[in-house]
C-alpha cells in the first residue's frame, strides 16, 4: 500500500503556524501565540515539498472562502433586490413566494 503524499498532521501544523521564529524557545509559534513544542517543531521542519504545496493550496482556498463569506450579505442583497422591487409589500416571505413561481 502506498503512503499518501501529505500527512494531515503536518498540514495542520503548517496551517496553525504563524512562522515567526521565537528566540526564547528556538521554535515557531502557533497562531494563538503558544510556542511549538520541540516535537512539533521537528515534525513541521520535516515537511515535504508536496506538503508545503498542499498547505499553500489549502490556505488559498481558505482565503477565497473568507472573501466569499465577507461578500455574501452584499451578494444576497443584490440577488433579492430585483424580487423586492416587484413587490408592493416588501418582506422576505413575499419574496420567497415570488421566487418560487
Amino acid at each position: 500500500m502506498t503512503q499518501p503524499s501529505s500527512r494531515p498532521d503536518i498540514i495542520a501544523l503548517l496551517a496553525d503556524a504563524d512562522f515567526k521564529y521565537r528566540a526564547d524557545t528556538n521554535t515557531w509559534s502557533h497562531r494563538d501565540g503558544r510556542p511549538f513544542s520541540k516535537k512539533e517543531q521537528v515534525r513541521v521542519l520535516g515537511a515535504t515539498r508536496d506538503e508545503f504545496f498542499d498547505f499553500d493550496a489549502q490556505f488559498k482556498r481558505f482565503v477565497k472562502y473568507r472573501q466569499e463569506w465577507a461578500d455574501a450579505p452584499e451578494a444576497l442583497q443584490g440577488f433579492l433586490a430585483s424580487f423586492m422591487q416587484q413587490l408592493t409589500m416588501k418582506n422576505l416571505g413575499n419574496a420567497h413566494e415570488l421566487m418560487s413561481e
